[in-house]
């Protein structure tokens, strides 16, 4: 049988540096390590933190971030964004090397030092809270990561996703803050949402302590449903049935709150139209009529 005219690379055969020992640094190479992949160097401002990271990977130096970066043929950036660019410039890079940041937000641009050296650029954003690595590691699996490469970079890229277990994402050039922000209402917004619950709660006099055990069942429900049948199919609530009496209700409720919370309520159930509108499960009729009521004061 004849050999692939472009074999698929070997992610553990590439020499790993990770430069950047906070959450998400501590977390891609705990599950790089875990499958097979060479994380030679590990570095971080701070010492300690790269010491202690290093200490759990196999045949892992921790290093100045200048000796990290030489050490490797594949440097993953994960710094905050605004140090990307800074960090890109003050090394030295060589020809061939591949340079990666995990930044959702920040464009390939920041890496225009490390390109102009002949290196190879690219982003990898996993899809994923890292606010608790431990858990972040479990969670990888399965998670979308963002991709942003060319050539053999992104074969590498695409190769370490599958290794990882991660489903890959192609970005465009330019779109990086777009998909980053929309990413943030399935992440941190739900947060935001799951707040003004707890506010209101509290504001007619139920324990605030509550809300979050109470709501939490309610939220994984929703989520569950949205995973089995699509997000149209699985609106539910006053909205999806087109029970006007109900809405009016909410919306007295909340106005009688304060103006913000009535405000919150409209924005949201705004955007529940169009979601009650593609299950076309409501007339026309019954839709003109839920969005007069909530263009109503």
């Amino acid at each position: 049988m004849a050999e692939p005219v472009n074999p698929r690379p070997h992610p553990q055969s590439l020499r790993i540096a990770i430069v950047g020992a906070g959450r998400l640094g501590q977390t891609l190479a705990r599950a790089l390590a875990a499958q097979g992949c060479q994380i030679v160097a590990v570095a971080s401002r701070s010492m300690p933190a790269a010491q202690a990271l290093a200490a759990r990977l196999p045949a892992c130096a921790a290093l100045p971030i200048e000796e990290a970066a030489a050490a490797a043929e594949l440097v993953f950036l994960t710094v905050p964004d605004d140090a990307i660019a800074a960090t890109a410039s003050a090394l030295r890079w060589r020809p061939g090397q591949r340079v990666v940041h995990c930044s959702g937000a920040t464009e390939l641009a920041a890496l225009a030092a490390a390109q102009e050296r002949g290196a190879l650029v690219g982003g990898f954003h996993p899809l994923q809270i890292f606010s608790d690595p431990e858990r972040a590691l479990a969670l990888l699996p399965g998670s979308t990561v963002a991709i942003e490469a060319e050539g053999g970079l992104a074969d590498e890229l695409h190769a370490l996703a599958a290794l990882l277990g991660l489903q890959p994402l192609a970005l465009r050039p330019g779109t990086r803050a777009a998909y980053h922000g929309a990413a943030s209402f399935a992440a941190s917004f739900l947060l935001s949402m799951l707040d003004e619950a707890a506010l209101v709660w509290e504001a007619i006099g139920l324990p605030r302590e509550q809300a979050l055990r109470s709501l939490l069942p309610l939220a994984r429900g929703t989520l569950d449903a949205a995973e089995a049948k699509g997000l149209a199919q699985a609106l539910a609530g006053p909205i999806s049935r087109g029970d006007l009496g109900v809405v009016a209700r909410h919306l007295q409720a909340f106005d009688a709150l304060g103006a913000s919370h009535g405000q919150f309520y409209r924005e949201l159930s705004r955007r529940q139209l169009v979601l009650a509108s593609e299950s076309q499960r409501l007339d026309a009729q019954t839709l003109a009529r839920l969005e007069a009521l909530l263009k109503s004061r």
